[in-house]
């Protein structure tokens, strides 16, 4: 019997500019579906004309929302659930990050992942775990998955160097305290992975203006895109 699940799909919007030079991929939350991010491409696309971006959706029902999509079970019994979770979830999301950079004709050096909550916890975890570093890993609303096994973490891309990464985290999230960001920066570092972040104030469990500017412009400076200069009014 065959016991393979089903290839991930989701909502993707094509390069602006015609011509697909970078990749970027949204891994939404517990209980979201794909639809939840794609649109954040809409604000990133004058950055990034050439970027193309794919938003899809979690390969399992979330027992916790009906109409939504989960990475993994989230029972909070299970001190590890998170990590067994992560662990279990990769080999589909690398077969299908795979397959995107094929169909462009790209490879890691031009791919960027964005998680949110769940999905950051997917983006960390399966972006350090590439035969080669993305391009960069954003995570908002986040938390690193497993510190103790950061060993294995050994995405390089061609210079030796880690992939860059961006937290962001809002100071009132209500879900994930906001204890998790400095955290999770601390556990990267003392890996060996250093990580930017960026604080929302007042923000809670979601993303503002700011952090999504940050976003944006962290992901042009990965990909080498050079960012338009403002005009003096």
């Amino acid at each position: 019997m065959n016991t393979q699940a089903p290839p991930l799909t989701g909502p993707r919007l094509p390069a602006k500019s015609g011509v697909v030079k970078q990749l970027v991929v949204f891994l939404h939350g517990y209980g979201a579906d794909g639809k939840d991010l794609i649109d954040i491409g809409k604000q990133w696309q004058k950055l990034l004309p050439d970027a193309a971006f794919v938003s899809p959706n979690a390969p399992q029902p979330c027992a916790g929302s009906p109409m939504g999509r989960q990475w993994f079970p989230l029972t909070m019994r299970d001190p590890d659930e998170r990590w067994i979770g992560a662990v279990a979830a990769r080999p589909g999301l690398d077969v299908f990050l795979d397959a995107e950079l094929a169909a462009a004709g790209l490879d890691d050096s031009k791919l960027a992942l964005v998680g949110f909550s769940q999905g950051t916890m997917m983006a960390l975890h399966a972006g350090l775990r590439r035969k080669r570093a993305p391009a960069a890993i954003i995570g908002f609303s986040g938390v690193l998955v497993g510190p103790e096994h950061l060993a294995e973490a050994t995405a390089r891309n061609a210079k030796g160097e880690t992939p860059p990464i961006l937290l962001v985290h809002g100071s009132a999230d209500e879900v994930i305290p906001v204890e998790a960001l400095f955290g999770s920066a601390q556990q990267l570092a003392e890996g060996g992975i250093p990580a930017q972040w960026h604080l929302s104030a007042g923000v809670g469990h979601g993303i503002d203006g700011g952090g999504l500017m940050h976003g944006g412009m962290f992901l042009a400076k990965a990909f080498g895109v050079p960012i338009p200069e403002r005009r003096a009014a």
